[in-house]
């Protein structure tokens, strides 16, 4: 298992560093110097000041070799230091770490909903395959994932603004127990548990033709028992995978949850950067992410084979 994790390793910490250069480039040499930008937007003659551009351009190192810029950032990143903004001079770490709990928060109870709803519903959809139930959460579900995070997001918010008093709209941050989560939270879970559900459907079907749970059922045993000790299990495996990869989709699906509803998390603070070219907030923020991603994606590794010991052979194997 170490040599596993050491060789995913291997093969994602080139890819993630790919992956900040390419995001580093574009930042400071895509579209225009950021410097300039921020300034332009600035009230007044401050906007086309080009000794302090200048002078914010060298205390920045962007006057420096790119490649030697990038090797600084990385080496600065790796002891956490990723810079201060070049709005507000604030430090982009302290920005980050005021903004991350709110999403991971949100992030982390939008996955617990997601499997809490999403399984039991699916597994009672495959075990009533073709039934009205069936039909009922299939359809449902359908529905559900064809409307994303940014449409159903700002129409909740309208329709609760027409029909409730402007005090009662939730808005804003108080904590995983206020209720203004709650909005967010289904919005942001919609499509992971359409998934979800669509998954775990899929995967009790094909599971309900394997020979130990027609001996199952073939004892007289209750659906019940047959779903929970020998159905539940199999059907566990494929959906882990699942639910490690909609972190994507939530981190996606949180930039627009967390404008809509002003949330103080990180989807709002990086398009807060963006709009006003704070790219060192964007590049902290795209690190950020692809170490999230890279994570989620090694806990599936290391969970499969817990799950399925077929895996922990085919592991052994590589």
């Amino acid at each position: 298992m170490l040599l596993f994790v050491l060789k995913r390793l291997g093969i994602w910490i080139p890819t993630v560093i790919v992956v900040i250069l390419g995001v580093y480039a574009l930042a400071f040499y895509g579209a225009g110097d950021p410097i300039k930008l921020i300034f332009m937007r600035a009230p007044g003659d401050v906007a086309y000041d080009p000794v302090r551009i200048e002078a914010i351009r060298e205390q920045a190192g962007l006057n420096q070799p790119f490649i030697q810029q990038f090797g600084n950032y990385l080496w600065n990143a790796l002891h956490g230091n990723f810079g201060n903004s070049l709005v507000n001079g604030r430090s982009v770490w302290s920005m980050i770490a005021a903004a991350a709990p709110v999403s991971f928060q949100l992030g982390l109870l939008a996955i617990v909903l997601t499997a809490v709803v999403a399984i039991p519903l699916g597994m009672v959809a495959g075990m009533k395959q073709n039934s009205k139930t069936d039909y009922v959460i299939l359809g449902t579900a359908l529905l559900v994932w064809a409307i994303p995070a940014y449409v159903a997001g700002p129409l909740l918010m309208v329709l609760l603004i027409t029909i409730l008093p402007g005090s009662a709209v939730p808005y804003g941050w108080g904590g995983i127990f206020d209720a203004k989560i709650i909005l967010p939270l289904l919005v942001l879970s919609f499509q992971p548990i359409a998934l979800i559900v669509r998954q775990t459907r899929a995967a009790v079907i094909e599971v309900l033709s394997e020979d130990f749970v027609r001996t199952a059922r073939s004892k007289g045993l209750p659906e019940t028992v047959v779903a929970l000790r020998h159905i539940l299990r199999p059907v566990l495996t494929p959906i882990v995978t699942q639910l490690g990869l909609i972190m994507i989709s939530i981190i996606n699906g949180a930039i627009f949850v967390e404008l809509v509803f002003g949330l103080p998390g990180l989807g709002r603070l990086t398009v807060g950067a963006l709009t006003s070219s704070d790219y060192p907030i964007v590049l902290a923020i795209t690190v950020i992410g692809s170490f999230l991603v890279m994570a989620s994606n090694l806990l599936v590794d290391v969970l499969y084979p817990i799950l399925d010991p077929r895996a922990a052979d085919a592991m052994r194997s590589r």
